[in-house]
């Protein structure tokens, strides 16, 4: 089968395309930029285009089929030309379940948490060797791609992103799936550009669980209240398995698990991170892994690539960088790293990035979300804004909406940088919130802070 890419370059889409590769699939592509470490993994493939941009001459119909990429626009020329060819065109969520409509699907979605989820589930199913198809959203230790597919292979672990399909399906990802055993681990809204009430984006999850095929399994987080109300009021034809926080204690920096088999130590700390290794141990039994078998795997699980992941660490200094950017995922974070690190100086630094943290419409969400920091720092770009083409937002906006007099804001690069590099980082412990990189912050370069 011959298949093209329109948007290669995206996180997802690039390791889709060399998973496809692996099963000897033939596989091209385009797209009109791609960073790292996109290029250097498809050039290892030989999937790399060879010139960036879009060409519709090397759209044909010996194409079998098109798989289109959110980054792509409706008026691609490429994907023009495919409509006008008649050619079968993809969003990936959808070939993903074409890929995996004979097998038992498990989708773990939700607006915080699934990236984690799904990563603790394929490092305990990697742990005892058991293998299965997955799609995750993070480089996982331990796993070359973070999609992979197979004809053998039983089960399929897919990540359940509520984000559209493509340009021209507007449907979330997760609405595609039809699940046979999924998790719903919290809902706060997320997404404005798309979702333009709460309501609207709440929605989105009720047509998930009514999405689980007949018979089928819903784990979820009874903690949560919202989630707790939709899935009680289902009536759809499944079986429901609600979780909760295990008990657990930290002693010396390091949280413990407490469980029959004794107190087990873990790698992985704070409140949200314990509820995902609920829902987690959940799915894994019902996947055939019995409870112990779970707990001697995941106290080796260090999370998932920028998801509290701890980046440099001395006697009195530990440095985290995760993609926190909604305000109940800055609040949870800045609290797990407070809780965990109770004698040190919490210095928060968030990056509002996102097109929904840039809104001034939506920044109240935000209040209180760093009030759990000893010292708290907002950096966004006004040129991100611009790009975004939303309306100015000042940092007088930005002060209210969090609440905290003594916030301190940066829009300049350059000064922030300079204000993280003269700090006395002793006692210290050090949270870099983002899904960017403040304006061009190395991270290696931070690692020699301490």
């Amino acid at each position: 089968m011959n298949i093209h890419f329109i948007s290669i370059g995206g996180s997802a889409m690039h390791n889709l395309a060399i998973a496809l590769t692996k099963k000897d699939f033939s596989v091209t592509g385009s797209d009109d930029v791609i960073h790292e470490p996109s290029k250097s993994r498809l050039e290892q493939y030989g999937l790399l285009p060879k010139q960036f941009g879009w060409f519709p001459e090397k759209i044909s119909s010996e194409i079998d089929v098109i798989i289109l990429g959110m980054h792509a626009k409706g008026d691609n020329p490429e994907l023009l030309r495919a409509q006008e060819l008649g050619l079968k065109i993809y969003s990936y969520p959808e070939f993903l379940f074409e890929q995996s409509k004979n097998k038992t699907r498990v989708v773990i979605g939700g607006s915080h948490g699934k990236t984690t989820i799904t990563s603790m589930i394929l490092h305990v199913l990697h742990y005892h060797e058991k293998e299965v198809d997955y799609m995750v959203g993070a480089q996982l230790e331990g796993f070359e791609t973070m999609v992979h597919l197979t004809k053998k292979n039983d089960f399929t672990v897919l990540e359940g992103d509520e984000y559209l399909s493509s340009p021209i399906d507007l449907r979330p990802k997760f609405h595609l799936y039809k699940p046979n055993i999924a998790l719903l681990s919290g809902i706060a809204w997320d997404h404005i550009n798309v979702f333009p009430t709460f309501e609207n984006y709440v929605e989105q999850f009720d047509v998930f669980i009514n999405s689980i095929t007949n018979g089928g399994i819903l784990v979820y987080n009874e903690e949560d209240e919202i989630v707790k109300k939709l899935v009680e009021k289902s009536t759809a034809a499944i079986k429901k398995y609600p979780y909760r926080s295990p008990e657990h204690f930290i002693e010396n920096g390091i949280t413990f698990l407490q469980t029959g088999e004794g107190d087990l130590p873990l790698e992985i700390f704070g409140n949200h991170n314990l509820q995902n290794l609920a829902g987690a141990k959940w799915i894994c039994q019902h996947m055939g892994i019995d409870e112990d078998d779970f707990y001697e795997a995941i106290v080796s699980f260090k999370g998932a690539s920028k998801r509290l992941e701890k980046i440099v660490e001395n006697n009195s200094t530990v440095v985290f960088k995760d993609f926190a950017h909604s305000p109940s995922k800055v609040e949870a974070t800045t609290t797990a790293v407070k809780e965990q690190y109770s004698e040190r100086t919490v210095l928060a630094c968030l990056e509002l990035h996102t097109y929904s943290s840039l809104n001034a419409a939506f920044l109240s969400e935000y209040k209180g979300a760093l009030n759990s920091a000893d010292k708290a720092v907002v950096f966004y770009s006004p040129n991100a804004v611009k790009i975004k083409q939303l309306d100015e937002v000042t940092k007088e906006q930005i002060a209210t909406s969090f609440e905290r007099e003594d916030l301190i804001i940066y829009t300049n690069p350059q000064e922030f940088k300079e204000f993280l590099f003269s700090q006395n980082l002793e006692n210290t412990a050090l949270l870099l919130m983002s899904s960017g990189n403040y304006g061009g912050l190395d991270f290696d370069e931070v690692k020699e802070l301490i």
